[in-house]
Formats: structure tokens, C-alpha cells, sequence
């Protein structure tokens, strides 16, 4: 039952990621943004996430502060879309990189609730 329970937890916060589906996912997906940056930045430093997932989702906040960039940002909003979208394909891919198991972990103690892993 309790790994049930944490699954639907897990699910409830990493889906609207996954799979926002369109403008009104990713309009439920905004309420659990602050959830979902600690959870990023908790696997981030977790030493049980392997390195090359890591390494993505910092390369990707680099390509946004840089000055260079695929589309420029004065192209009326679409330079901006495009490091949006870097954003999220990186944030996607760093949580599918990440092992399961200890992402239902920091999702269980970001949820205030003993993880079931313990």
C-alpha cells in the first residue's frame, strides 16, 4: 500500500514534466514548479544520479545565460521560446536519466512523508 501511495505521488509531480500535453498540462504543471525545482536541484546532488544526467541540465542552464544562442532573443519572443524549450527537454531528460527509485525518494520527503526506500 505504501509504495502504492508513493507511486501516485511520484506520478502526480513528475507527469505534468513528462507529459504536459499542450498549453492547459502545461498550465497544471505551474502550481508544483517550486516542487519541482527542489526536486531537481535535491537529485542534482544526489550522488546516486549518474553523472551524464547531471551534466545535461547543467549544460542546459549554461546555453540559457549564455550570449549565444540558436534564435536570438530580439526575434520578438522566439529567442526566448527557444531557451524555454532547452529548459524542458533538459529537465525531461535529467528526470528520465535519474534512477526511479531515488526519485520516488526526494518526491516522498518533498511530500513531508518517510520514503518508502527506508
Amino acid at each position: 500500500m505504501l509504495a502504492a501511495a508513493s507511486l501516485r505521488r511520484y506520478a502526480r509531480i513528475v507527469r505534468p514534466v513528462l507529459a504536459p500535453a499542450g498549453r492547459a498540462g502545461v498550465l497544471r504543471s505551474l502550481p508544483h514548479l517550486p516542487k519541482l525545482v527542489r526536486l531537481h536541484w535535491r537529485l542534482l546532488r544526489d550522488v546516486r544520479v549518474p553523472l551524464w544526467p547531471k551534466l545535461l541540465l547543467v549544460a542546459a542552464l549554461a546555453y540559457v545565460v549564455s550570449p549565444i544562442d540558436l534564435l536570438p532573443d530580439w526575434l520578438l519572443g522566439l529567442g526566448q521560446v527557444d531557451d524555454l524549450a532547452v529548459v524542458l527537454l533538459a529537465a525531461r531528460t535529467f528526470l528520465q536519466g535519474c534512477p526511479p527509485h531515488v526519485v520516488r525518494e526526494h518526491v516522498d520527503v518533498l511530500a513531508g512523508r518517510p520514503s518508502s526506500a527506508r
